[in-house]
């Protein structure tokens, strides 16, 4: 298996490949009092495998054991979509105490799901990703399933693992500063290429828009101090030097490992995203 096939699908992802064979939908249509998971929550279940989710725990289970007692029933003709009320309390081994209900709906081909998908994985923030490399990689697998669309940027031909999920956008483009232009303001920018050089001129074109939610630039103190010089050498206003984020990643999440990088710097993307619906 290659390290792709490893990457989680989202609910049209999953969708998308599961064309021609029965689903269940399983969406949480009421929830009261403390519940691991709102509205926004839903699963969808095949015969062996399901992706989302509704909050885990032993409600997921039996939510799942139900969609497939559902699909096996359907095996012999269609079945009604249908509404079941858990409880989470001892009987589920659950301590949240309050309740949810679940819409259990079975489609027959999960391509007609795709539709009623909308709205069900909001990814509102955008992240420009400039760089292909391995800290990259090991970014986009911890992002795919937080609420970001990814626009993953590189010079470089066939150096983005495929097949990727759909919240991620590839593009290959000879002039990567130059495409900084097409983002919508308030974006968030992240700056890993293979090259300083390319680096620096991605930053310059991101601090000179103005409008960035973020601007990320993996590297050193060191890598800092040099480009803030050469930034001030091009009259770049000093407030626009100062947000900058150089080194990235939470101070406090220690070491050098693509992974443990990935980790620290998703959040503190997820940060600087609250961060900025505060200030909308």
């Amino acid at each position: 298996m290659t390290p792709a096939a490893l990457l989680p699908q989202g609910l049209a992802d999953f969708a998308r490949a599961a064309r021609g064979r029965s689903v269940c939908l399983v969406r949480v249509l009421e929830a009261r009092g403390s519940v691991p998971r709102g509205t926004d929550a839903a699963l969808l279940v095949g015969a062996e495998d399901f992706a989302g989710t509704i909050g885990g725990g032993h409600l997921e289970y039996e939510a799942i054991a139900h969609a497939r007692s559902l699909l096996r029933q359907a095996e012999e003709g269609s079945v009604a979509a249908r509404t079941r009320r858990f409880a989470l309390g001892p009987s589920l081994g659950q301590c949240c105490g309050g309740s949810v209900d679940l819409r259990f709906s079975v489609l027959a081909d999960a391509g007609d799901v795709l539709p009623l998908l909308q709205g069900l994985e909001a990814r509102p923030h955008q992240l420009w990703l400039y760089g292909a490399g391995h800290v990259a990689r090991a970014l986009v697998h911890v992002m795919l399933p937080l609420p970001f669309r990814i626009r993953w940027l590189d010079t470089r031909e066939n150096v983005f693992p495929l097949p990727l999920p759909g919240q991620v956008e590839t593009v290959h483009a000879d002039d990567l500063a130059a495409e900084v232009a097409d983002a919508a303001p308030g974006a968030m920018h992240l700056v890993m290429t293979h090259s300083h050089a390319l680096d620096f001129d991605i930053v310059r074109a991101v601090l000179a828009r103005g409008d960035a939610a973020y601007c990320g630039l993996i590297g050193s103190a060191t890598k800092r101090v040099t480009f803030e010089r050469r930034l001030r050498a091009r009259g770049m206003a000093e407030a626009s030097i100062e947000s900058l984020m150089c080194p990235v990643g939470l101070p406090a999440v220690e070491g050098k490992l693509p992974g443990i990088i990935a980790v620290s710097v998703a959040a503190q993307l997820l940060l600087a995203a609250q961060a900025a619906e505060v200030r909308a």
